[in-house]
């Protein structure tokens, strides 16, 4: 399935697509050291948010697709060098809104989950 969304996503800070389904979408990220907070390389969780975003963007995969509302629950840490799998779903399907949830794994482990309200809109964000 073609990529229609998010075209420009920076692999190496967001992550690399490696399946595209209607509905569904995962996406892998290395993390490196660039994200990370402290000496002992504790990555920051917006950068695993940014990948289960991007995930979520993929599953619904529409042009126009934003976010507007994410539910999610941080259930490890993360560090430099862990490898990260995201898997979206869409699991609700109103039309322009659809709700995906999103699991972020390290391994058999999940590291984040959450809950994701995307909104289909009419034109581009930045032409309201």
């Amino acid at each position: 399935m073609e990529q229609r969304t998010h075209k420009l996503t920076s692999e190496r800070l967001v992550g690399k697509p490696i399946k595209l389904e209607k509905d569904y979408a995962e996406v892998e990220l290395v993390t490196i050291d660039e994200m990370k907070v402290d000496e002992r390389g504790l990555v920051h969780g917006g950068f695993t948010f940014g990948l289960a975003d991007y995930a979520a963007m993929l599953a619904v995969n529409e042009p126009t697709v934003v976010l507007g509302k994410a539910e999610v629950r941080f259930t490890k840490p993360v560090k430099v060098g862990d490898r990260l799998l995201a898997k979206a779903k869409v699991v609700e399907d109103h039309g322009r809104k659809k709700i995906v949830e999103v699991k972020v794994y390290k391994g058999e482990e999940v590291v984040l989950e959450g809950k994701f309200h995307c909104y289909v809109l009419e034109k581009h964000v930045l032409d309201l």
